[in-house]
């Protein structure tokens, strides 16, 4: 149960070992509830603000939890939480985190595993050491969102294309000259909270690297401020790019693609090696199935920073 210090709302006693991780620099609080059924709550929005608040709190991006799933085939259910408490139906980096969690708790069989998100079923494995997850199918995607530029006074120098795409969260990737010289504190939040996006949105800028790569700066939806990395910015940076004819099939930058994953995919793949603020790189895979499906992976950092105790909740 949730309980009261100090007339604040936090966590429960008995329950106060977490795990800090970082995901090529997004950080979270992750929380093992495995093996425990329904017997314990899930924290409120006030305990989630109090964690995730730097300087006062243990500090992160979010908070994610491994819960058992109630089909035994799934090895267990990713709850995820952004730092202003709202729960998000996916959350790239945490859930490459939760890959690697899960599989250091035992969970999962031949280094592969089965989970289950708010935005629907997904795979992960370590690869070379890395984590890496199989997504649902993207949704609503629309490369020419152009009217939205009015959102934020027109386009300015450099920026040349606009789309919206929901990779179990919704994101808007603009491709422009510079990622690095967007005044990302000025231009995210009128995108962000534009009206017609019924959920708000990711804004996602992001430019070519000398190498091939790209480079991407993210202002996030529920951190409600740039962050060092985004999962699913990447992937969705990774569709833009291919809608748009900008990204290679059958290379990340100047490196080949690896072996395809062990989940299933035929016909076409694109890889595309996006560059982090954190300085980390996703590498997004794009699987061409039938009907115009494109089924993604993401790999990247996820790491156990520490393991800790809340002593004396803020």
């Amino acid at each position: 149960m949730v309980v009261n210090y100090s007339g604040r709302v936090f966590y429960m006693p008995g329950e106060d070992l977490f795990y800090k991780m970082s995901g090529s620099g997004n950080d979270f609080v992750a929380f093992d509830r495995l093996g425990r059924g329904s017997g314990f709550a899930l924290p409120d929005p006030t305990a989630i603000r109090a964690l995730c608040r730097r300087r006062e709190g243990v500090g992160a991006d979010g908070v994610l939890v491994l819960i058992d799933a109630d089909d035994p085939a799934i090895d267990y259910q990713l709850v995820y939480f952004n730092a202003d408490g709202s729960r998000a139906g996916l959350c790239g980096n945490a859930s490459l985190c939760g890959v690697r969690l899960a599989l250091e708790l035992g969970r999962g069989a031949a280094n592969e595993v089965v989970f289950l998100t708010d935005a629907g079923m997904a795979r992960g494995r370590l690869r070379g050491g890395t984590p890496e997850i199989d997504l649902p199918a993207p949704t609503e995607s629309s490369p020419d969102s152009s009217w939205l530029w009015d959102a934020v006074g027109g386009l300015e120098d450099g920026d040349r294309r606009l789309g919206f795409v929901r990779v179990g969260v919704p994101h808007l990737v603009i491709l422009c000259a510079s990622a690095d010289d967007v005044d990302l504190e000025r231009r995210g939040p009128p995108l962000r909270r534009h009206p017609s996006l019924v959920d708000g949105a990711n804004v996602n800028f992001v430019s070519p690297w000398p190498d091939g790569s790209w480079r991407m700066r993210t202002f996030e939806r529920g951190v409600e401020a740039e962050t060092l990395a985004c999962g699913t910015g990447s992937v969705a940076t990774a569709l833009m790019l291919t809608a748009w004819g900008e990204a290679a099939d059958d290379e990340y930058g100047t490196a080949a693609l690896p072996a395809a994953a062990s989940t299933p995919g035929t016909g076409r793949r694109t890889g595309v090696e996006v560059r982090t603020s954190s300085g980390r790189l996703h590498r997004v895979e794009l699987r061409h199935e039938g009907g115009g499906i494109i089924l993604p992976s993401l790999a990247g950092e996820g790491r156990i920073v520490y393991r800790g105790e809340l002593v004396e909740p803020a």
